[in-house]
């Protein structure tokens, strides 16, 4: 039971992942809320979930062991009180002004028995025509009363690396920057508290959800068992990660350095692993455009504080140095210079999943990237897809690895 969680590094022999298949939560994404539920496009449902179950199937063809996030959630309602204050901890947060049209949310959900049926509807939302408003009299509801929604979809979910992140025999249980991904967390925190699989090994918390500071997955690399990275982001907090750091370097866990990447604030660069991720020991991808202003932060613990220290150095002496390993390759830029590498970050080119060393998942559309890992010996496998990368996020950010092999220095 021990080893069901065990992430040293992004690029050990994957064994099982945690994805989230996209569902009815994207058919309620509507122009009109798009920005809000932090689309830039309406996807196309059933191109999507095709897509999805191609990336899943690629994973199973590898040997890997597929689990979704709804199918774990609903096995973790095990007793009538975690129903109970699942469906209490998803009201509070959903933001509901009317106090009657809270209590028929409530009625609702308490009506709905399966509860593979009840995760499914707590994420893809509730619109104001599925309950009684005939019932409701104050001015709040009156007034409101033609908004499509009483409970936000949470279309985002199929990017499951954000909202935990699980590190060593670990989780980083994530504040999630966006009001409206917040509640995302609570299928991950549901799961990692009560799922049979833990049930006589509790993993540990690096960080919880109702911590005040925000930190995403997304910005969180296991470069080695002794060394992550922390990307200082448009959504992750320098406070966030000073937290985090204090709780897994003073724990046996035996990571020993965090490194910062400040990377520019904006929606393009909104997590570090959609500008750079490890391939192999001595072989990363990076977006040259963060390059020349990169700053390098080095966390360590020591007499039961975090000492910072600022790295006056460049990425890959930063990464030769603190990983041991020389001669490391950056895969940046194709020959047109920076006009490929825009276009290419765009649509997640950065963004590689290892399933193994020198062996990764990307997305077809991204060619030059594509083309300069293989001509640098890495095994691809090419996910073709158009709807899914309308979320902007990459085979990285679609999935939650759970267990890898270690990786041998």
């Amino acid at each position: 039971m021990s080893n069901i969680i065990n992430v040293f590094s992004e690029i050990g022999k994957l064994n099982s992942i945690i994805l989230h298949r996209p569902n009815m939560e994207l058919e309620n994404i509507v122009p009109s809320l798009r920005e809000e539920l932090l689309f830039d496009e309406v996807p196309y449902l059933k191109s999507a979930q095709k897509e999805h179950d191609e990336f899943a199937n690629i994973l199973r063809q590898n040997k890997v062991d597929v689990k979704y996030i709804e199918d774990l959630a609903a096995e973790s309602i095990t007793d009538e009180e975690i129903r109970k204050d699942l469906i209490e901890n998803f009201i509070g947060e959903a933001n509901i002004r009317g106090l009657k049209e809270l209590e028929l949310v409530r009625e609702l959900l308490s009506s709905i028995k399966d509860n593979g049926t009840l995760i499914h509807k707590m994420i893809e939302g509730i619109r104001k025509d599925e309950l009684a408003l005939e019932k409701v009299n104050s001015l709040q509801e009156m007034v409101s009363a033609q908004d499509i929604f009483t409970t936000y979809p949470m279309p985002n979910l199929y990017f499951t690396r954000d909202t935990f992140a699980l590190i060593g025999k670990g989780v980083c249980m994530n504040h999630m920057w966006s009001q409206v991904r917040q509640r995302e967390t609570l299928f991950g925190d549901l799961v990692f508290k009560n799922h049979p699989y833990f049930k006589d090994d509790k993993p540990s918390f690096w960080y919880n959800r109702d911590e005040k500071f925000t930190l995403e997955g997304g910005d969180i690399i296991v470069l080695s068992e002794k060394v992550i990275a922390v990307g200082i982001s448009q959504r992750t907090e320098p406070r966030a990660i000073e937290n985090f750091a204090k709780n897994i370097l003073s724990s046996d866990e035996g990571f020993e350095t965090i490194l910062c990447l400040v990377l520019p604030r904006e929606r393009t660069c909104m997590h570090l692993d959609t500008v750079f991720t490890m391939v192999d020991r001595d072989l990363f991808t990076v977006f040259p455009g963060i390059e020349s202003s990169l700053e390098i932060y080095e966390l360590k613990y020591k007499n039961g504080e975090i000492k910072t220290t600022l790295l006056n150095k460049e990425l890959i002496q930063v990464l030769e140095e603190k990983l041991g390993v020389k001669g490391i390759q950056l895969i940046k830029q194709g020959n047109r210079g920076i006009l490929d590498a825009v276009r290419e970050q765009w649509s997640d080119g950065y963004n590689t999943l290892a399933i193994a060393p020198r062996e990764v998942i990307v997305y077809e559309r991204n060619v030059v990237i594509n083309e300069l890992l293989d001509k640098a010996g890495v095994k691809l496998h090419i996910l073709k897809e158009g709807e899914l990368s309308r979320g902007r996020g990459g085979p990285r950010c679609m999935s939650m690895p759970m267990n890898r092999d270690k990786v041998i220095w």
